[in-house]
């Protein structure tokens, strides 16, 4: 039995989906009635990460957990981990970020990860982490632009960044956690090729078959929108990992996603077909 986490997130919904389709999956959520993923072996729970008997509970008979925590201030990582430590859980995957192996890389969410991290270490548990690169969904947040007026608006809209299709992370978790072997490592995930905000606002108009314009965001506009939105130091990091990327920081490619589930990784293209209409329109075929 494998428990998921986070399963009305882009990756742990299609995670949970995944796994309900092969066999029995629990999933853990703090709102039950959230939770898309339905069916005969698929076990709902009410719980939150704060609540230790919820969490023992959840974790009674699971071998495997799905990890996926977003507070930037709780010790999410480490109540999770502690309490699968004390139910004999066999395998902890948890879905971290690529930035925490890249020394360059040094803002608030991503120290916090590094943190929550060796919080899984030292807890005993095996563990594999899955540290995808942006995700393809984010764009989702140019959706009421688009809509509006058929213009995105982005920071550095030449900075190229190999971002990835969230099945596709999701596609390497399960294979971490129904394969062997994956133990102790840690998984960089990445899309096919590195592409920016101006070449996926041109395949968005393509896909979306109207004009669209791609318009340069000052940054004092993004930080102002991003303060509305996030906790200072949250928008600070977004903002710092903006710049990193704007100097190329973010273009590599990994095979990470072919090695492990046996073809390659969607490109932007596919994605946006395939979510064109939370963009307003019926996609054409990829």
């Amino acid at each position: 039995m494998i428990l998921v986490t986070g399963a009305t997130g882009a990756v742990g919904r299609e995670v949970a989906r995944l796994l309900a389709a092969a066999g029995p999956v629990r999933i853990l959520a703090r709102r039950p009635e959230r939770v898309t993923v339905r069916g005969p072996e698929v076990d709902v729970v009410a719980g939150e990460y704060g609540d230790r008997a919820s969490l023992d509970r959840a974790l009674r008979g699971i071998d495997a957990v799905f990890l996926v925590t977003n507070s930037p201030t709780e010790p999410d990582d480490a109540r999770v981990a502690a309490a699968a430590a004390a139910a004999g859980v066999r395998h902890l995957v948890k879905l971290s970020m690529m930035a925490v192996e890249e020394p360059d890389a040094d803002d608030f969410i991503t120290r916090l990860q590094r943190g929550n991290e060796q919080a899984v270490r030292e807890s005993g548990v095996p563990w594999t982490f899955v540290r995808p690169r942006t995700f393809m969904s984010n764009t989702l947040s140019w959706a009421k632009g688009i809509a509006s007026d058929g213009v995105v608006r982005a920071l550095h809209g030449r900075s190229p960044v190999a971002c990835v299709d969230p099945r596709d992370v999701a596609a390497v978790a399960v294979a971490a956690l129904t394969g062997t072997g994956h133990e102790g490592r840690a998984y960089g995930v990445s899309g096919p090729v590195a592409i920016s905000a101006y070449e996926q606002t041109a395949q968005l108009s393509e896909v979306l078959g109207r004009p669209l314009r791609f318009e340069e965001l000052p940054p004092d506009r993004a930080r102002e929108a991003l303060l509305a939105k996030y906790p200072r130091p949250v928008a600070e990091a977004f903002l710092e990992s903006a710049e990193r990327q704007r100097a190329g920081a973010k273009a590599a490619v990994v095979p990470t996603v072919e090695e492990l589930t046996g073809r390659p990784a969607r490109p932007f293209r596919t994605w946006a077909a395939d979510h064109a209409e939370s963009f307003g329109a019926v996609g054409r075929a990829a």
